[in-house]
Order: structure tokens, then sequence, then C-alpha cells
């Protein structure tokens, strides 16, 4: 007799950074569940996703419970280190992760449904205090470009 494993599969190192933003320039941001770091949508790819728009869009949805809305690509990707604490789960030898940077517009600033297991507040901000908010450099380039994508 043999056991099979319980384990959950490896995440896939790529992800995608979505940006929520009314077109006023007010950029929505979350707080991670027990960190109080302050970031945009994120989330890797699954399996199952047919291409990173459907990723973009599932972590949106997940994340916010946010689904009208304009969707747009940047075809910006950014490759940085895995955080050590956060490197198990991936596969070995993995500490490098792609992400892909998506604008999601909304037309108006609208409550999001949070997932309580990831994320416990959310603000709308003028874009600049939201670049300052964000931990990620990657994050806060994002935004940053936000008001030149949009102007």
């Amino acid at each position: 007799m043999f056991r099979l494993c319980c384990r959950m599969p490896f995440k896939i190192p790529e992800s995608v950074l979505v940006v929520i933003h009314t077109p006023r320039l007010d950029v929505l941001v979350l707080e991670r569940v027990g960190t109080g770091l302050w970031q945009s949508v994120t989330g890797s790819r699954e399996p199952e996703d047919p291409d990173l728009e459907a990723t973009a869009r599932r972590e949106v949805r997940e994340e916010t419970g946010l689904v009208a809305g304009t969707l747009a690509d940047w075809r910006q990707t950014n490759r940085y280190e895995i955080w050590p604490q956060w490197r198990a789960r991936y596969g070995p030898d993995v500490t490098h992760n792609v992400e892909h940077v998506f604008g999601f517009q909304v037309p108006e600033l609208t409550v999001a449904t949070l997932d309580p297991a990831e994320h416990v507040a959310q603000l709308w901000l003028p874009w600049q205090d939201a670049m300052e908010k964000v931990f990620s450099p990657t994050n806060r380039d994002a935004i940053w470009q936000l008001q030149q994508r949009l102007r």
C-alpha cells in the first residue's frame, strides 16, 4: 500500500500586477493580511489560466470582487527575486519571478469586496499618495506610469 502526497503543487513563478484606478487617477491599494504592507492586486498564474489576461481578471475578481472595468495589458514585465520567506511555495531552485503589469480602470470609486484571507483593508488614494503607500518598487513604478499612460 502507498500514500498519495497531499502537498499542493508549486506556484508558477509568473505573476500579474494589476493597478486598479479611476479616470481621475485615484488608485485602489490593499493591505495584506498579517504584514501591514500595502499593494495593488497581485497573483500567480494558475495552470488553468489560458493566458495572462485571464490571470489578471481572475486575481482582480478574487481579491476585490470587481468585474466591471476595462483591463489593459501594459506589455511590461518585471523580473525580481522572490523573498526568502515565500520561496518554499515555488519549485526547488526557483529564486525569481516574472511579473506582468496590467491596468484595470473602473468608472468611479467603488468599495471592493476583499478576500479576508488575503487583505484586511482598502484605500482609494490619488496616484501620488498610492505610489508612496505601496511597498513594492515594481508597484510604485507601475503607479507612476499610470499618470503618463492616461494623460
